[in-house]
């Protein structure tokens, strides 16, 4: 199924139904602010499962980051974020930014393995933050590309997305054009935080 969405204008019974087949288990195609991605209800093991098998991964190899749409139920897959770590992600989310934090031992259960880390998005993006906000919980998600594609323009097109991927996903959502650059990533579990991929969002310190 494909949904266009306009970013700008919000049709709310659209994002209902995102969320209804993200709480049935589906599997979703979305627009951040970077490339578009690919995810699940992170609360779902079913769809879980499934996601990794799109990635041709088990679950507990997949390496799935999740989408909150605020900083205040961090805790339940976090630990303790100490000050100048939660200053850095106030002043940089939302944006395009994959924060590595320490798990906690909610997320080793979740995913099935012994994942000390997990990656936390905040994508800058009215209609993922809308969907995970009326669902209640985070989404796992990864991305549309494996590690040897280069990022092209059909993870950025909508349309040529739907025409790639329409039979091995449950919905695909048309929020316009998408970046061709992914997220920044920026490893928070040691003592100074390291950008290991350079990516869309320049970190404001």
């Amino acid at each position: 199924m494909l949904l266009e969405i306009n970013p700008d204008n919000i049709d709310f019974r659209s994002i209902n139904k995102a969320v209804e087949i993200l709480k049935n288990g589906g599997i979703m195609i979305f627009p951040t602010d970077t490339v578009y991605s690919m995810g699940c209800d992170l609360k779902n093991k079913k769809a879980l499962n499934n996601l990794a098998k799109l990635k041709d991964l088990k679950l507990s190899k997949a390496n799935f980051s999740i989408i909150c749409n605020d900083l205040s139920n961090l805790s339940e897959y976090v630990k303790h974020i100490e000050r100048p770590v939660f200053k850095l992600l106030k002043h940089n989310l939302p944006g395009p930014f994959t924060f590595i934090l320490n798990a906690t031992t909610e997320v080793t259960k979740i995913f099935d393995s012994n994942k000390k880390e997990i990656g936390i998005r905040i994508p800058d993006n009215k209609i993922i933050l809308s969907i995970v906000e009326i669902l209640g919980n985070p989404i796992a998600t990864t991305s549309l590309n494996n590690h040897e594609d280069s990022v092209t323009e059909y993870f950025a097109d909508p349309k040529i997305i739907f025409e790639k991927f329409e039979k091995s996903v449950d919905l695909i959502i048309d929020g316009g054009y998408g970046k061709l650059e992914p997220s920044t990533i920026v490893d928070c579990t040691k003592e100074e935080p390291e950008i290991i991929r350079q990516g869309l969002g320049v970190l404001k310190s």
